[in-house]
């Protein structure tokens, strides 16, 4: 099955399931790029006040509500998946600065009328596109010398490191409560995303592994900083 609908059907049920549980996340005090509470925020994002931003993969918008109403940022959050985008809207959607999107990151940006972005950030929503077609898309939209910050799974909590090729795998998203959902990952190594940045027209500013507090949890996500490529 394609990974796009493997993905989409997973994100919707997983929306669906904290809706009937009726999920109430606490509103957030930082940007978390890792699990744990732990390592840099907001400011690797550098001055917000009056920039505008691209989330991808918003999810519930608790950071995009963040960052309008902290940062002063004007933000666009897209989110494709039907369920946690009526999460989002149901607490977000007055939030001035913040625009709630429902749709496919690439086919966002793609369309004429997307606006020139001077950031655009994802918070583990990256690694459930194809990346070749979301860098492609977002190199027509970050304006030149803008920002691409995002950070992606690199060691799962089974210790499986990230793939050498451009290649997605399964990977396993819990629900509260118990169950699980199948979802399929680009989960690639720092060196394989620099060139797939390279390639797409970003230059790199820095990379960092992000890793469990407990020495005996594998799990580990990449932070990477880039800047789109002036001509």
């Amino acid at each position: 099955m394609d990974d796009e609908i493997v993905n989409g059907r997973a994100w919707a049920r997983y929306g669906q399931h904290h809706l009937d549980r009726g999920t109430r996340l606490p509103e957030v005090e930082r940007l978390d790029w890792g699990f744990w509470g732990t390592g840099p925020g907001a400011e690797v994002l550098g001055d917000l006040s009056g920039k505008r931003l691209l989330d991808i993969g918003s999810g519930t918008g608790r950071y995009p509500a963040h960052l309008a109403l902290a940062h002063g940022a004007t933000v666009d959050a897209v989110e494709a998946s039907p369920t946690q985008h009526l999460r989002a809207t149901a607490r977000y959607s007055e939030v001035r600065g913040v625009r709630l999107v429902r749709a496919d990151a690439v086919n966002f940006l793609r369309r004429e009328a997307a606006p020139a972005y001077d950031i655009a950030y994802s918070v583990h929503g990256f690694g459930y596109i194809d990346p070749h077609q979301l860098l492609d898309a977002l190199a027509r939209r970050v304006r030149e010398g803008g920002s691409l910050v995002f950070s992606v799974l690199h060691t799962n909590s089974s210790g499986a490191s990230p793939e050498g090729t451009v290649t997605p795998r399964e990977e396993i998203l819990p629900l509260a409560g118990g169950g699980e959902l199948t979802v399929r990952m680009w989960v690639l190594s720092p060196l394989l995303w620099e060139d797939l940045l390279v390639e797409a027209g970003f230059l790199v500013k820095h990379i960092a592994v992000l890793r469990a507090p407990e020495q005996s949890d594998p799990l580990a996500c990449t932070l990477i900083m880039a800047h789109r490529r002036r001509r």
